[in-house]
């Protein structure tokens, strides 16, 4: 019996896909994905509806909606849902070799053989982070050891450069940036600072006295295309090892990132656009169509079943809530799924229902934005969703929030489970804490940053104002 292909899954953790040249961006971020997925299918329209981290790969990794996994929380604990086998469980049972890079310790990373780790994070202090150099010194050499012993493979890696903090290395800090991210007359990023949650955690990696909001952004986009040339080495090493024809590549992302959008501070929470929307593209030489680009609406729960679909590998009696793509690739009629239900605990618990014309945002407990507990956005008139519109239309809403809460019934009905949106009253990580009472008292409570780092580059930066003042009046 032949050997069953590879796997090398990209697995990029706050990938935003409007950032990416591969989807029109205007900056050079992903040549190197662009001219590989060439060879093989992009969709354009994925979305990884339960956001963040846990929930979204929870989700890519089983094949199965929130309700399925029974995960929606950053902060997840336990299990999955009882007997959801995890997308390296399925293929362990099917003689594969399984390592998981990056990912080791999480709920949804249930099931490989091998974990192996590396430094993904960084600070200012500690000098220009080489996240995507780090996983390379260790996947190169799991992707050697792998490809010399006789099982097929699944090697998953979670690049972390489109995550915070954003400190790409040379040349890719000014690749997209020549301004002067010191002009004290640019106030950008005063909104940034004063948000009280997180400033202790940008200080400890925005340049000491930066007042641009570009030139963070700019870091997002410069991490992404180092991460794009470092990926280049996995690809060329894959073909220097023969096993080109022979792995299908996945690439995509368990959600997107905000940057300075709807006042959630370059992280990735809040249910908008950029944070849903995510990269998908298949590759495996003749079983995978190439030059294709598909609009089609999909979601992150597709990911399993087209995986294991393309392999050729039956689920064994496995229900999923998501679908194979690959009949879609192939050019079969396919059903889209426009409808969805959508849901974040990461620093607020939110649900709600997303269309192809609306999408309503519902609260089940005050934020720390202090954001209205409704709105509603108009995704064809405003796909910025710059303009909350649920104050003037009621009726909308209200056709939304039933269909939303008929969709939860449905599911509820189908797994013998309440909604885990209902449930996870301590998403936030605060043991006893329960939901909040009152935006101020979420806004005083959740905090990300280290307060000691935070305050030693405050000092660093008021001795650089010090000595600035000092030689302009000595000037």
């Amino acid at each position: 019996m032949a050997k069953k292909p590879n796997i090398l899954f990209f697995g990029i953790d706050s990938l935003r896909r409007d950032r990416m040249s591969l989807y029109g961006y205007d900056r050079l971020t992903t040549p190197h994905i662009d001219k590989y997925v060439e060879g093989g299918t992009v969709f354009t329209q994925c979305i990884s509806p339960s956001i963040p981290t846990t929930s979204g790969y929870g989700s890519m990794f089983t094949g199965r909606d929130c309700f399925g996994t029974n995960i929606v929380a950053l902060r997840h604990k336990g299990e999955y849902a009882p007997g959801v086998p995890t997308l390296a469980e399925i293929l362990g049972k099917e003689g594969y070799n399984t390592t998981c890079v990056g990912f080791k310790g999480n709920a949804a990373s249930r099931g490989f053989n091998n974990y192996l780790e590396f430094e993904g994070w960084g600070s200012y202090a500690s000098g220009r982070s080489h996240k995507a150099e780090n996983l390379n010194a260790v996947a190169v050499p799991e992707l050697h050891r792998l490809a010399s012993e006789d099982k097929p493979f699944f090697l998953f890696l979670r690049h972390m450069d489109p995550h915070a903090p954003y400190l790409p290395p040379a040349p890719y800090e000014r690749m997209f940036y020549a301004g002067d991210e010191y002009d004290k007359n640019n106030r950008s990023l005063d909104a940034t600072y004063a948000f009280k949650p997180f400033c202790d955690f940008f200080y400890s990696w925005f340049p000491p006295g930066c007042t641009d909001a570009e030139y963070i952004k700019a870091q997002y986009d410069g991490e992404i295309a180092y991460m794009d040339a470092c990926i280049q080495t996995l690809l060329t090493e894959l073909a220097t090892l023969g096993l080109e024809k022979d792995t299908l590549v996945v690439f995509t992302s368990d959600h997107g990132e905000t940057l300075d959008l709807h006042d959630c501070h370059f992280d990735h929470h809040g249910l908008y656009e950029c944070t849903l929307g995510v990269p998908l593209a298949f590759r495996l030489p003749g079983a995978v169509p190439q030059g294709k680009r598909i609009d089609d609406i999909v979601q992150i729960k597709d990911v399993t079943p087209t995986v294991l679909d393309i392999l050729s590998i039956g689920g064994g009696g496995l229900e999923f809530e998501g679908r194979s793509l690959l009949g879609r690739m192939n050019g079969d009629r396919f059903q889209q799924e426009p409808e969805m239900y959508i849901t974040e605990c990461t620093w607020m618990r939110k649900h709600g229902w997303r269309t192809p014309h609306y999408k309503l945002i519902r609260a089940l407990e005050p934020d720390f934005h202090s954001k209205p507990p409704v709105e509603l956005y108009d995704l064809v008139a405003d796909p910025d969703e710059l303009c909350d519109i649920a104050p003037d239309n009621p009726a909308i809403v209200d056709v939304l929030t039933a269909r939303m809460e008929a969709h939860i019934k449905k599911r509820e009905a189908e797994t013998g489970r309440q909604n885990p949106m209902y449930t996870n009253l301590n998403w936030h990580g605060i043991e006893g804490k329960g939901p909040f009472a009152s935006s101020e008292e979420a806004y005083n409570t959740l905090h990300i940053g280290d307060v000691e780092a935070a305050r030693r580059l405050q000092a660093l930066l008021a001795e650089k104002e010090r000595a600035e003042k000092e030689e302009k009046s000595n000037g």
